[in-house]
């Protein structure tokens, strides 16, 4: 809540406060707005997807449908190769490890 205001009844009261900039104000003579465009440019980059970029997300929620079936399965905690318990650390880091310990190359 902002110094000075209050509530009254359960309703925020703020005393009035000037408008540094008012919303009619006139921009100086040559400025141009590019709030619009800066915004939209940076939505753009944003969405903006590589192959590799899609493939890696493809590889992240098959990861996260395979954690959810072993957790469904009552395996989420169980090394698949050795059948070893994994500890919770590992889950805790990396909540779609399959194993243990990293696999060697």
């Amino acid at each position: 809540m902002r110094s000075g205001a209050t509530i009254v009844g359960g309703v925020n009261e703020t005393p009035d406060v000037a408008d540094p900039a008012p919303a009619d104000a006139a921009a100086p003579v040559g400025a141009e707005s590019t709030a619009g465009s800066t915004a939209e440019s940076t939505a753009a980059a944003q969405t903006e997807r590589t192959p590799a970029d899609l493939d890696a997300i493809a590889r992240d929620l098959d990861g996260v449908d395979a954690a959810l079936k072993r957790l469904d399965d009552g395996t989420y905690w169980t090394d698949e190769v050795t059948g070893e318990p994994i500890p919770d650390e590992v889950l805790a880091a990396d909540p779609v490890a399959r194993r243990a310990a990293p696999s060697r190359p």
